[in-house]
């Protein structure tokens, strides 16, 4: 990997800047949030900003499923399960979830892949009281930002280190990329058996 390359990415991201990150996040919020913070430890983005901007990342698409649902009705959200291969049974296991344990229905919905978009519309459309909604996503999602913020800008300062003492900043983003991408991945694994278990219970 060539050093200057990378320092032009660097540099375009920089002058893209908050909103090109923000709405990246709104996309995929997680591996956004940690490349944010890994640009504020090289000391071109305030940590703290991009810490906000992940949990609004968050916080808003979720809030605009809810509405979906909410003047929408259930049947959207069974639809769109259908598509994805999800069966009508584990949406109804949810419906139940959302009266008695609104935050485990949640937690299951936003760490399992491809059932977050229709499980954040049933809970609208089973009229899950916003209030709790919006109390119980932000549970989830600020450690979850505040988790993949310390991962990029650790991953940041020491990329940082390493390029002042050798001249061999290419590689060692390279190395730290395929480092963070396995971390990833096992964040993505256990959360997903975290899930798949709460449900079986």
């Amino acid at each position: 990997m060539d050093t200057n390359a990378f320092q032009a990415s660097v540099q375009w991201v920089i002058a893209n800047g908050y909103p090109l990150l923000f709405a990246a996040m709104l996309i995929e919020g997680p591996a956004v949030t940690a490349a944010g913070a890994f640009v504020a430890a090289l000391g071109y983005m305030d940590v703290y900003i991009v810490f906000l901007l992940s949990v609004l990342g968050n916080l808003i698409p979720d809030v605009i499923f809810y509405l979906v649902g909410l003047w929408g009705h259930k049947g959207l959200a069974e639809k769109y399960a259908s598509r994805v291969g999800l069966t009508k049974e584990r949406i109804h296991r949810l419906e139940g979830l959302s009266h008695n344990h609104a935050g485990k229905m949640l937690t299951i919905i936003k760490v399992i892949p491809f059932l977050a978009v229709p499980g954040l519309i049933l809970a609208g459309a089973v009229r899950m009281p916003l209030k709790k909604y919006v109390v119980w996503s932000l549970v989830i999602t600020v450690p979850t930002s505040l988790f993949f913020l310390i991962v990029g800008y650790y991953f940041g300062a020491a990329y940082a280190t390493i390029r002042g003492y050798l001249d061999y900043g290419g590689y060692a983003a390279f190395v730290l990329l395929v480092l963070f991408a396995a971390v990833y991945y096992g964040y993505k694994k256990i959360s997903r058996k975290f899930a798949e278990g709460m449900e079986g219970k």
